[in-house]
């Protein structure tokens, strides 16, 4: 069984027991958060649209991090223009508890 959530502008297909890493959501380590946002559920076929309408995922919180660092560099040639920057993307992992639909 399987369902695919939408959170953070990303979607995700996930089943029970699954650990993801998404969007920061703000919430500390060890609560449970309810993902409403459910586009399809398959269990023996597969539901979409108003099949899956109260359908909900059920995950716990893992821990909240921040990615690798990935490097920004801006370059014009010609000018002596260049600006290196970093960014580290925050993240909070998830483990799927129970699929509802």
């Amino acid at each position: 069984m399987y369902a695919i959530i939408a959170t953070g502008g990303k979607q995700y297909k996930v089943a029970e027991g699954d650990i993801i890493n998404v969007e920061k959501l703000g919430v500390e380590a060890g609560e449970v958060v309810t993902f409403d946002q459910v586009l399809a559920v398959s269990n023996d076929g597969l539901k979409v649209g108003a099949d899956v309408v109260g359908a909900t995922v059920t995950a716990t919180v893992v821990k909240n991090g921040k990615a690798k660092k990935v490097i920004v560099y801006k370059y014009k040639r010609k000018t002596g223009y260049h600006k290196k920057n970093g960014h580290r993307q925050q993240y909070t992992q998830v483990k799927i508890e129970k699929i509802n639909g």
